[in-house]
This record gives C-alpha cells, sequence and structure tokens, in this order.
C-alpha cells in the first residue's frame, strides 16, 4: 500500500533548531543544571513573580476547559495598553500568532518579506505554510534597507513584512519615521515587540494598530514577565482580521495556567517593573565590562540581551571554551553575523561569573588555526 507522501514544502523544510534544554545540556557537559549560566535565550533570569508562583501552586479547575475567548486576560491587557479589547487576541506565545498570522494571510506560493539578520521564526513560518521569502538584509550596522525594502515590494509583491523592533539579535529599534514609510507600502506589517518592555517609555507601536489599517503588533510574557515555559503571547490586529482570526485560532489555545500567571503579572505591573529595571542596570554594567575586552565589541542594545561581534579569536572558540566553564550563550556564523555571540542579560552573579570566565580565557593564548580551544 502506497500512502500520501508529506507535503513537499515540509519535507524540503529545514528543522528549526531551538536552544537545548537546561537538563540536556548540563548533561552533555557533565554539570548539574544548577552550575550552569543560561545567557543562552533571552529569558528573564528572575523568572516569575512571587505571586505567580502562589496563584498557580493554588489553581482549581483544572478539569474544566478555559474560556476560548479568554476575557479576563484580554481585558486586562487592553486596559494597560489604552485599547479596545476586540483587538486582541491570546495565544500559546507570539509563535503560535505569527503562524496564525501567516495562515491568514499568505496563501500558497506568495511572498513574505524578512530582513535579516532577524528572529528567524518568521521565515520557517511562512515556509511551513507554502510561502515563498524574500529577504532584503540588513546593513552593517542592523539599519533598514529601505530602499531595497521598497524595490523588493515592487518586485515580488509580498503580502507581509515581517520586522522586530528591538531585533533580535541586535536590540535596535525601529523609528517611527521608519515604520510610518513602510506602513505606505502595500503590505500588512507584523511588528514583532517581544522585547519592547526593555526598551525606553513610549517606544511600542501598539495604539497605533488603531489607526494603521495594514499594521499587527504582536507582544509576548516571555521575555519581560518572565512566563517563558508558559507561553503567553498576544496580538493586536486590525478590526477586518479579527473575525477571521478567530475562525483560525483553535479554542483552547492558552491553557489555564497560562492566562493565570499573566493575569496576576498584569495586577502587579510595579512589582514587574522594578524586575525590569535590575535587567536594564545589570545590561549597562555588562556592556561596559564587555568594552574591556579588545577582541569583543558589543552593540548598542534596547533588549535583554548583547550582540558582540569578535575579533583577534574567533567566536566559535570563545562560545566553547565558556560553555566548557558552564556558561552558555548564543554563537552565529551566518551571512550578516559572522563571528558574533549574543550574551542575554541575568542577575549580578551571573554577569560576574561571566566575566570572570572571560578573564581566564583573556589570560590564554587564543588558539591558533585550526586547533581546539
Amino acid at each position: 500500500m502506497k500512502l500520501p507522501a508529506v507535503r513537499p514544502e515540509v519535507a524540503a523544510l529545514p528543522a528549526y533548531q531551538p536552544v537545548q534544554p537546561l537538563h540536556v545540556r548540563a548533561r552533555q557537559l557533565g554539570l548539574r543544571p544548577a552550575d550552569l549560566v543560561k545567557l543562552d535565550a533571552n529569558e528573564n533570569p528572575y523568572g516569575p513573580l512571587p505571586a505567580v508562583r502562589q496563584a498557580l501552586a493554588g489553581l482549581e479547575g483544572l478539569h474544566i476547559y478555559p474560556d476560548p475567548a479568554r476575557r479576563r486576560l484580554r481585558a486586562a491587557l487592553a486596559a494597560w495598553l489604552d485599547v479596545p479589547a476586540e483587538r486582541i487576541l491570546a495565544g500559546a506565545g507570539a509563535d503560535e500568532l505569527i503562524d496564525l498570522t501567516l495562515r491568514l494571510l499568505l496563501p500558497p506560493g506568495e511572498a513574505a518579506l524578512t530582513c535579516p539578520p532577524t528572529f528567524s521564526m518568521y521565515a520557517f513560518g511562512a515556509r511551513l505554510n507554502g510561502g515563498r521569502v524574500v529577504a532584503v538584509p540588513r546593513r552593517a550596522d542592523f539599519s533598514l534597507d529601505l530602499d531595497g525594502i521598497r524595490r523588493a515590494v515592487a518586485r515580488e509583491k509580498p503580502r507581509l513584512l515581517f520586522l522586530a523592533s528591538p531585533n533580535n539579535p541586535d536590540g535596535g529599534l525601529l523609528s517611527q519615521a521608519e515604520l510610518d514609510a513602510l506602513l505606505d507600502l502595500p503590505l500588512y506589517l507584523v511588528l514583532d515587540e517581544a522585547y519592547v518592555e526593555f526598551a525606553p517609555a513610549g517606544s511600542s507601536r501598539a495604539r497605533q494598530v488603531l489607526q494603521r489599517p495594514n499594521l499587527i503588533v504582536l507582544r509576548t510574557f516571555s521575555k519581560w514577565g518572565g512566563l517563558a515555559g508558559l507561553r503567553v503571547g498576544y496580538g493586536l490586529f486590525p478590526s477586518a482580521l479579527m473575525p477571521h482570526l478567530w475562525k483560525l485560532k483553535p479554542p483552547y489555545n492558552l491553557n489555564a495556567a497560562a492566562e493565570t500567571a499573566a493575569l496576576v503579572t498584569l495586577q502587579r505591573l510595579d512589582e514587574q517593573r522594578r524586575r525590569t529595571e535590575a535587567i536594564l542596570a545589570e545590561r549597562e554594567r555588562l556592556s561596559a565590562a564587555l568594552r574591556a575586552f579588545p577582541w569583543l565589541h558589543p552593540l548598542p542594545s534596547q533588549a535583554n540581551f548583547i550582540l558582540c561581534r569578535v575579533s583577534g579569536r574567533r567566536a566559535a572558540d570563545l562560545y566553547r571554551q565558556l560553555m566548557a566553564r558552564g556558561i552558555l550563550i548564543r554563537y552565529f556564523n551566518k551571512p550578516g553575523l559572522r563571528d558574533a555571540i549574543r550574551i542575554s542579560v541575568g542577575r549580578p552573579e551571573d554577569t560576574d561569573r561571566l566575566l570572570q570566565a572571560l578573564e581566564d580565557i583573556a589570560r590564554q593564548p587564543a588558539p591558533r588555526q585550526g586547533e581546539r580551544p
């Protein structure tokens, strides 16, 4: 019996490469998870608020399906962001909302536009949905090539443009002038604000969804809220898209624990902001300390991570040397991002261990070409 083949676009799709779980990496290194300093996935090092942990410990009604409309969460988000709840859709992380947006707006064979280096789920999701990916690379300083974007739009007729602000992996912000110029193009602009809580006040463009019929803004509790393990995201969408998104959304996509954690976080914004301020202070300390190493060149960041170009040593060697010491960072070596590392901002004690490890490495001669560190 010959069975139907896997969809060709899925068969040809390279697998997405997520960060290794902590227990897996610890086992590979022969260490305990508690011995590792995890600075590789831009998580909040402080985790959920104590009140969130308490609420989850006492959560009841887990045998009952949750509200498919997420009315309480959407109302709380609407009050916080000063937007109508009718324009908000909650999802299992921003990843699900990226997928729902593509399923709604990208027919097979049509194009989505990305500006790498950036979050790879945009291109992955477009290909998974049978779309084409048109890439307009960023300049060497990670700024957008606006003229290149305009030419690509005229040539390829993409239906969507994905941008992150702050962008991952460099931490740069999209300016209002750039946003206005891009919103004049005949496509939907999906603006991913996963890290915007770490940017200066007023950096979010969430309320502009009310005035711009082709703007979509995605947000998440994974980073600033410390809820990456619970997967809570939400999007603000044009009113014309909302009825169709409700058709696509799985009815119980956000579980009760995730909604509870997000609601409690929103009820304690002052406490959450203090944690964010601690991360911002540590970001500045870390950035200044990294500049003391002549082979590290940290870029300015408005997120909870710092991208460093590496020269005089090989970034791959540095990545392995830190890992051997139980310190996990990200290493990049791809077009537009050669010999670079990205370091998430941790707690002061995490920074201390990182800097001590870098000092130890600095006292060792750099490996010669072909040698392993």
